[in-house]
């Protein structure tokens, strides 16, 4: 047992692994951002836009898709709320963010006849 373990010590010294060079690994972490940036940061920004414009131009009469699945007609609008008439008699009010899709007009009778 003596025997290995002065083997080990022996070689310890003689046989250390070289360091890589810093400029390489700092080239790589850039390299690696810039892939993060294009592949998920960036759609997301683009998506987040996309969905902030479609929210402010609400408007009365509009046929919305909320994030809950409900579908319904917009009644009235203000700045951060929205009154949507799920169906006849019953309307809700909800924040302009919980829209998901705005239906093209028609979309509400078409989903009725099914």
């Amino acid at each position: 047992m003596d025997f290995f373990i002065s083997t080990a010590l022996a070689e310890a010294p003689g046989g250390a692994p070289q360091q890589g060079d810093p400029g390489s690994f700092f080239l790589l972490m850039i390299g690696m951002f810039v892939i993060f940036y294009f592949l998920l940061i960036r759609p997301q920004q683009k998506r987040a836009k996309q969905h902030r414009a479609m929210v402010e131009a609400l408007s009365k009469g509009d046929e919305v898709v909320t994030s809950g699945g409900f579908l319904g007609r917009v009644v009235d609008v203000s700045d951060q709320y929205m009154t949507v008439e799920l169906a006849e008699g019953v309307q809700v009010r909800m924040q302009r963010s919980a829209i998901t899709t705005v239906l093209p007009k028609g979309s509400l009778k078409a989903a009725e006849k099914e």
